[in-house]
């Protein structure tokens, strides 16, 4: 017999899913078309060449941590906005301010990430690394990095719409950008269409200019379609509001430390394959492209769960965010646990996206690619719930234990389990994967414990609605 008391219980429940759902889809989509890019670099380079792909990995390796820790910063427009319009609904005047302060901070970033960049080639040589992979690394990078700015201020837009509830059109302009990246880079690394055979540089020219593309046509949704056009984004874009662009700073920051420690982790993974061989470097990158696709599911699902978070955070809604982290966490973690038991299944079938499985020639990469996957299918659920954890605690602006949680986990933990069974216990590229799921697992546990402790205090009874409360 139905019970109406538990159907009304479960209700709120079943409509926060919805809730999430809805939002988290297309920024789901956004994140696959931005794996797709990188995964579609990685293949055409693997087709092209072995060599191609080892230095394609560094390069992506040296590059992508920078674009990563930028990504973060701009991240902080995502939870002010959305507190915002949970205090106020209607609100434009504050959420254009904040908007356009994440454009300052863009412009202000681009510069000293270009001056390090542009010196790829010695830092990879540094590194320890091949000097004829670090020289064609580093003339990749040197194409690539110009596009920073346009990815910066994409990102500033993106979190924009995706904080007004309206993320769609970043997922259309995204998955534009993946034909258009493919079909570039088909024409300039192998020379169709009539266009020169340009190889790895092909490649990064090819990234460049699709990465123009997105912001381009992002900017234009924004300054015409309707939904936003009422916030004039770009109207008097050069007025400083310096108290606000250091609240973005003061937020942002600890997000983009908290992801540069977990992207860079995986990249001193790639270095320290670069130390045991190239078929470890290409296997790494292999195993690590088809697990970083996966994970473009609960880090849609994280961004969806801060913006939802973040409004009932600016209304002093107690039991709205409690219901908004844990429905979060729950439909993240069930995703990665199907995920895992696809890695197991079909390692050969997904390897084989990349290389040719049956070519002798690939034997090396293929035979160390399988176990590494192996260790990957392990680590989908606790890379899953840290995602999502960090998600719903950045909508409560809780940003900077996380941020220790990443640095002890990542790093602590992470690489040091990592070096010591590479290397003094012999175990090599499987070891390394070995350290990396020990410190997801660590972080995970730090995350869902303090996202636990965070519910379980909610808001303070009484609270006015629209109070923020002081993160603890």
């Amino acid at each position: 017999m139905p019970n109406p008391a538990a159907n009304k219980k479960a209700l709120p429940w079943a409509l926060e899913a919805r809730a999430l759902l809805a939002l988290g889809l297309p920024l789901i989509l956004a994140n696959l078309a931005q794996s797709a890019i990188n995964a579609t670099d990685l293949v055409l380079l693997g087709r092209y060449n072995a060599d191609a792909l080892a230095a394609g990995s560094l390069a992506f390796n040296l590059y992508v941590p920078l674009v990563v820790f930028g990504i973060g910063l701009l991240s902080a427009v995502s939870p002010m906005v959305a507190a915002e319009r949970g205090a106020r609904r209607h609100s434009v005047r504050e959420v254009r301010r904040t908007v356009r302060q994440g454009m300052w901070h863009a412009v202000t970033l681009t510069i000293p990430c270009w001056l390090i960049l542009w010196q790829a080639p010695t830092l990879l040589m540094l590194m320890g690394q091949d000097a004829d992979l670090a020289r064609a690394a580093g003339s990749f990078v040197r194409i690539v990095m110009w596009s920073l700015l346009p990815i910066f201020l994409f990102f500033v837009l993106r979190n924009f719409i995706a904080s007004i509830e309206r993320p769609n059109w970043g997922a259309v302009v995204l998955v534009g950008q993946v034909v258009i990246n493919a079909l570039l880079g088909w024409a300039l690394i192998f020379g169709h269409f009539g266009a020169p055979q340009m190889g790895l540089a092909g490649s990064a020219l090819a990234s460049a200019l699709a990465n123009l593309f997105v912001f381009v046509a992002l900017a234009a949704v924004v300054g015409f379609a309707r939904p936003f056009r009422r916030y004039a984004i770009f109207g008097r874009w050069w007025r400083a509001d310096w108290p606000r662009y250091r609240e973005l700073a003061a937020i942002g920051l600890p997000i983009a430390i908290t992801l540069l420690l977990e992207v860079s982790v995986f990249a001193a993974a790639v270095f320290i394959m670069g130390l045991i061989g190239r078929d470890a470097i290409a296997a790494h990158a292999i195993a690590l492209q088809i697990a970083a696709f996966t994970f473009m599911v609960p880090l849609g699902l994280s961004q969806a769960s801060t913006v939802r978070v973040g409004l009932a955070y600016g209304a002093a809604d107690r039991e709205g965010i409690t219901r908004a982290g844990w429905t979060a966490l729950a439909v993240g973690i069930g995703f990665m646990a199907a995920m895992a038991l696809v890695l197991l299944a079909f390692p050969r079938l997904l390897i084989g996206i990349f290389l040719h499985t049956g070519d002798p020639r690939n034997a090396a990469v293929v035979a160390l690619a399988v176990p590494f996957l192996g260790i990957a299918a392990l680590f989908q659920i606790v890379d899953g719930a840290q995602s999502v954890g960090a998600g719903v605690l950045r909508g409560l602006q809780d940003t900077r234990w996380p941020m220790i949680f990443a640095a002890f986990g990542y790093w602590v933990v992470g690489i040091g389990v990592g070096v010591v069974l590479a290397f003094p216990m012999g175990l090599k590229g499987l070891g390394v994967w070995i350290g990396l799921a020990s410190g997801l697992a660590v972080v995970a546990v730090l995350m869902v414990g303090r996202w636990s402790r965070r519910a379980a205090l909610g808001l303070i009874p009484g609270i006015a609605p629209g109070t923020r409360l002081p993160t603890p």
